[in-house]
């Protein structure tokens, strides 16, 4: 039997767009805050396969998590299909100013509910978890640390835990949270997911 840990770490704060839904939007993060990055650290293996998306907050809270523990590194991989739900032309508005410009209904079932140029968060959810499935397989009994998103994190838990995307979406991801995932299996039989936390803040 095969055990490989996931640790998923949202990305530090996007300071600038604070109450915006930016998305795919390649925008600095915010990494001043020493005292976070230092607990956070001291929770994340030493022998992990490191993963980030292709948008430079991620590559920019891996840089403070090396930093906090007095190193620099690459990351061992940087995977595209982890990148954050793509809002097409609702990046960069508020939620208020989205629903002022959608259709009521489109709101009974936010999980797949497509903005114009963008995905929904259900196709987030087909995008996500084929890339863990094979992720998994690659490096089998590895501790693999995402740093990644909001809505990666969510799709996880949802491929994880077999739950609707609008079940997903109630799930609070914080900045800088770290949550923990462990699938159990081998050839012979299905992968089992367990969840050892979620949404953890460190320090």
């Amino acid at each position: 039997m095969t055990s490989t840990t996931w640790w998923w770490v949202r990305h530090a704060p996007v300071v600038e767009m604070t109450g915006l839904l930016y998305g795919q939007m390649d925008l600095a993060a915010d990494v001043s805050d020493d005292a976070a990055f230092a607990a956070l650290a001291a929770k994340l293996p030493e022998d992990a396969l490191w993963i980030t998306s292709t948008l430079q907050r991620t590559r920019q809270t891996f840089d403070a998590i090396m930093a906090a523990r007095g190193t620099s590194a690459e990351p061992d991989l940087i995977e595209p299909d982890l990148i954050e739900q793509g809002f097409g032309d609702w990046q960069g508005l508020s939620y208020n100013q989205i629903r002022e410009r959608t259709d009521p209904a489109l709101w009974v079932s936010p999980g797949t509910a497509e903005p114009p140029g963008g995905e929904s968060f259900a196709t987030v959810i087909k995008r996500v978890a084929p890339a863990i499935e094979r992720l998994n397989e690659q490096h089998a009994g590895r501790h693999i640390v995402a740093v990644v998103h909001g809505g990666t994190i969510r799709a996880a838990l949802a491929a994880a835990l077999d739950l609707s995307p609008d079940k997903a979406l109630a799930l609070v991801i914080d900045n800088l949270s770290l949550s923990r995932l462990e699938a159990i299996g081998d050839p012979s039989i299905p992968l089992a997911w367990r969840v050892h936390y979620i949404n953890f803040v460190a320090g």
